[in-house]
């Protein structure tokens, strides 16, 4: 399931198990990047924690 964050993001929600894979996606650079997190972990943890980190790979790579 696919969502949009505040930031605008589009984030994307995958169970695999007792896990969950979380993507991040800028829509304006195109860059993603994925977390794995509990399944039972809230939602709105593993939203920011895979914002937090797409926020990081973008500032490394100068597109923020």
């Amino acid at each position: 399931m696919a969502e949009r964050s505040q930031e605008g993001y589009l984030i994307e929600f995958r169970q695999i198990g007792q896990s969950v894979k979380v993507s991040a996606v800028d829509p304006v650079s195109k860059m993603e990047v994925s977390i794995v997190g509990a399944a039972r972990a809230p939602r709105q943890q593993l939203i920011q924690t895979a914002i937090r980190k797409l926020e990081y790979v973008m500032k490394k790579n100068n597109n923020i």
